[in-house]
């Protein structure tokens, strides 16, 4: 038995290997925001909105905070703070002047082709979120028989004195439903970077994030 183990320890390592190597779909992203953002110092401080941001449509994943939820707003606080922003604490969150409002959403490919497209503006500007399949402009939702999980991501940071829309965005990808990059920490960290890869971004403009 003992001559058998060194294979099944490196048949066991060629598996993790494989799991870490899955290649993840390319992200697709599109953000608007205001000239404000651009005025925030780094150490501004921000707090998040324990109830998860809503779907313009009006389809949720669930309006209370869940495991996944947690996932993404780990992730998404990961890239607030690479951008210089401070989560309050204490008694400082109710002064803090941003409010960081985050939603994610799961679906299969049925359920998403018959969705409508979602729009957000700021400032009165309104851009338009998805194609007529409501996934996004671009976005494969890939060949073969396949299940495929259609992710979205939503981040929406407002003046929290006012309510008003500084910055938001959604990332979107479709990943097949059993890949390793389908899991809420893989997908939370793969949405949320690049969500906010050169943040703030070129406002209304949508991009492909490999």
């Amino acid at each position: 038995m003992m001559r058998h183990l060194p294979a099944v320890l490196l048949g066991t390592a060629a598996l993790a290997l494989a799991a870490c190597a899955t290649p993840v779909p390319p992200v697709e992203v599109t953000r608007f925001h205001s000239e404000a953002v651009a005025g925030w110092a780094p150490g501004t401080r921000y707090v998040i909105d324990e109830v998860p941001l809503a779907d313009t449509t009006g389809m949720t994943s669930g309006i209370q905070p869940s495991l996944e939820w947690d996932s993404y707003r780990t992730a998404v606080e990961r890239q607030l703070r690479l951008q210089g922003l401070v989560p309050a604490e204490g008694a400082a969150t109710s002064t803090a002047p941003l409010k960081v409002r985050i939603g994610f959403e799961r679906a299969d490919r049925g359920v998403a082709a018959k969705r409508s497209p979602v729009s957000v503006g700021v400032g009165g500007s309104t851009g338009s979120y998805g194609s007529g399949l409501g996934v996004g402009v671009g976005i494969n939702l890939g060949g073969g028989p396949r299940e495929m999980d259609n992710l979205r991501l939503s981040v929406r940071i407002d003046d929290a004195a006012t309510g008003q829309a500084l910055w938001e965005g959604r990332a979107l990808a479709a990943i097949p439903a059993k890949a390793p990059a389908a899991q809420p920490s893989l997908a939370a960290a793969k949405l949320s970077e690049a969500l906010f890869k050169d943040f703030p971004g070129e406002s209304g403009r949508t991009i492909t994030v490999p």
